[in-house]
């Protein structure tokens, strides 16, 4: 048997297998609705190389093993193939490319090694990985390797008989998974749908430096054009195609589902699983064959979908979107960059504007916002009640003032008043020229956005952004993330672009300037103190160092918990969790301040009203919870 025609059959049964495999999921993704015309060309192709080592590999890079690992494999593989086409499929057939194909085999190999005894050789393999056709994949990405590496380093007189056929055979097995096996929705779909996915990535917004001219930053939700009957996605083919790319890249690696706060707490929600259910409905059939963690509470297997069947109820359970606390955790964690947040919300618009299926109290908030412009349907000239002895100006049109605060909804509740009066202490205490909206202030509707009622966010914003043209502003400080999300990201679509601080920013700043000279007093100095970083302020606008900064400056030294900073565990309190109520084994706010516990914190330092009142409501035994203003104020005194 000719040495040389066997590689060069294997290589274009290869080429045509990756053809037909990707011919094949392309057609899944294509049954999905049509993307921004203009915005995905070919073009987008020459982006891969970029997003692939620097994007996609500072995700990986988090887990060192992994990303060496991966470095070798697939960098192994890549190499291994390029050179295989170029000297076989061309015909060079150099010797010396040879030796360079041995090289990319070997480095492949050793990789697939690795990854082989991250999953069968470790003491403890991380539960959060699939199983199933994902523990063969090593030996079969090593056969492949193995195979092409012996073919390289055997003389060509020994490739005959039974040693060719085995060689062929290592190297077809590993050509198969990594071909037609991918097209039949194997694991290796994740390398190609992968990437295609960072080309044709439904956010490219994620892929620039600076966003401050961006109409919708990574982090906001995009704008659904009602007026064209845009009401998020009731079945599989409803979703724009490049989102169905995009969840056929998954690797199953499970890193969404360990970040994942409802998932800890056992609510019926798996970012994972969410995720493969959304490929089941794709392409069509059950979930038995999934090999991961299940949903907690919902068996494996009881679930079938079709592309334009019905997601809720059929593919997925409406307990399960409901559960999410839109923390971006799993984004955030996601090592192929899928936007699972998105999915969810854009399946929550469908189940609020279509079908009118609201858990909990989350009907009676979206009727107040409408109707009351308070989420609880509150008198808003009450919202600063809480003012009225610390002498704070209410904005007058045609009076400039440097700041214009912005309470927010929580300012009704009299702990986050405590939180607001300690705010303005500090702010009378600097000389801050400020001004309150008072009773002109209504909601900024971001918990109707999440709850996905995207008309009633879209009437909220209208209302309070005609309220902000009529005052004159250097800019806005809120004590509330949330609120500073929605003015500083998700306003902008609608033409809103207003410069924002969250509040331990700005007083980070007038420490800086000399304005403030905080010094904490010894009975708080000697205090344990952590810090708990809102997920609306971390991981949604990367705003992790100024309020440690500001506690370092004011003499508190902050004990980390162990997930702290972009990677934090978020409280339980957004994405309107709390109104929808959907029932666990345990609190998130439990195991958030069983994270505090851990550090020995006597104090947890807040700086949300939301994250506040999650924080408080945990029963027993249990750290102060006080906002960094309430400490900055008492570092005053």
């Amino acid at each position: 048997m000719n040495p040389v025609f066997v590689i060069t059959v294997l290589l274009w049964a290869s080429v045509a297998g990756l053809a037909f495999a990707t011919m094949r999921r392309a057609a899944y993704w294509r049954e999905g609705r049509a993307t921004v015309a203009g915005a995905y060309g070919w073009g987008n192709l020459l982006t891969i190389p970029k997003r692939y080592f620097v994007d996609l590999h500072h995700v990986v890079a988090r887990d060192p093993y992994i990303a060496r690992t991966h470095v070798a494999t697939a960098g192994g593989a890549i190499l291994a193939m390029a050179l295989v086409f170029l000297n076989y499929g061309l015909a060079i057939y150099s010797p010396w490319l040879d030796k360079a194909i041995f090289v990319a085999a070997l480095i492949m190999f050793v990789g697939a090694v690795f990854v082989y005894r991250r999953r069968h050789g470790a003491k403890a393999v991380p539960a959060r990985l699939s199983r199933g056709p994902w523990d063969s994949l090593p030996l079969l990405l090593g056969s492949f390797a193995l195979g092409l590496a012996l073919f390289m380093l055997l003389p060509a007189t020994w490739m005959s008989g039974a040693l060719a056929i085995i060689v062929a055979l290592l190297i077809g097995a590993g050509a198969y998974t990594m071909t037609f096996g991918a097209a039949r929705g194997g694991p290796m779909k994740h390398a190609m749908a992968g990437l295609l996915h960072l080309a044709f990535h439904p956010r490219q917004e994620r892929f620039k430096a600076k966003h401050d001219q961006d109409v919708v930053p990574p982090t906001a939700l995009k704008m659904p054009v009602l007026d064209a009957k845009e009401y998020g996605v009731g079945k599989p083919i409803e979703f724009r195609w490049n989102q169905l790319l995009s969840f056929d890249a998954c690797v199953q690696c499970g890193k969404c589902e360990a970040a994942c706060p409802a998932f800890a707490s056992g609510q019926p929600l798996n970012p994972k699983k969410l995720i493969q259910d959304l490929v089941t409905g794709m392409v069509g059939g059950t979930d038995a064959a999934y090999a991961g963690s299940p949903t907690p509470g919902i068996p494996v297997g009881k679930h079938a979908g079709a592309p334009g069947k019905p997601l809720i109820s059929s593919m997925i359970e409406a307990d399960t979107i409901w559960s999410c606390t839109t923390c971006r955790a799993c984004v955030q964690e996601c090592p192929m960059l899928i936007e699972h947040v998105d999915a969810i919300v854009d399946m929550r618009r469908n189940q609020t504007l279509v079908e009118g299926n609201v858990p909990g109290k989350g009907p009676i908030t979206l009727a107040n916002l409408r109707e009351t412009g308070s989420a609880n349907g509150y008198d808003i000239g009450a919202r600063y009640d809480w003012s009225v002895d610390l002498q704070v100006q209410v904005a007058q049109p045609g009076r400039m003032v440097d700041v214009l605060l912005i309470a927010g909804e929580g300012a009704f509740d009299m702990r986050y008043q405590r939180t607001l009066r300690a705010f303005a202490k500090v702010m009378n205490k600097a000389g801050v020229d400020y001004a309150v909206l008072g009773s002109a202030e209504t909601d900024t509707g971001d918990t109707a956005r999440r709850l996905g009622d995207e008309a009633t966010f879209q009437q909220c914003a209208a209302k309070l952004m005609d309220t902000l043209s009529r005052y004159s502003f250097r800019r806005i400080v809120t004590a509330d993330p949330h609120v500073l999300h929605s003015l500083r990201n998700e306003y902008r679509a609608l033409g809103g672009f207003y410069e924002v601080q969250h509040h331990t920013a700005f007083m980070a700043e007038l420490v800086a300037s000399g304005k403030l000279t905080p010094k904490a007093a010894a009975v708080l100095a000697d205090k344990k103190i952590t810090y708990h970083d809102p997920c609306y302020l971390g991981r949604y606008n990367g705003e992790t160092e100024a309020p440690r900064k500001l506690l370092k400056t004011i003499g508190i030294k902050v004990v980390e918990m162990e997930r702290h900073g972009m990677r934090a565990r978020c409280c339980g309190g957004g994405g309107g969790a709390p109104l929808t109520d959907i029932p666990g084994k345990q609190r998130i706010p439990d195991i958030r301040i069983g994270d505090a516990k851990a550090t020995g914190a006597e104090v947890v330092a807040v700086g949300c009203p939301q994250c506040t009142a999650m924080l408080e409501g945990v029963v027993g035994p249990r750290p102060e919870v006080l906002d960094v203003a309430e400490l900055v104020a008492a570092a005053l005194e």
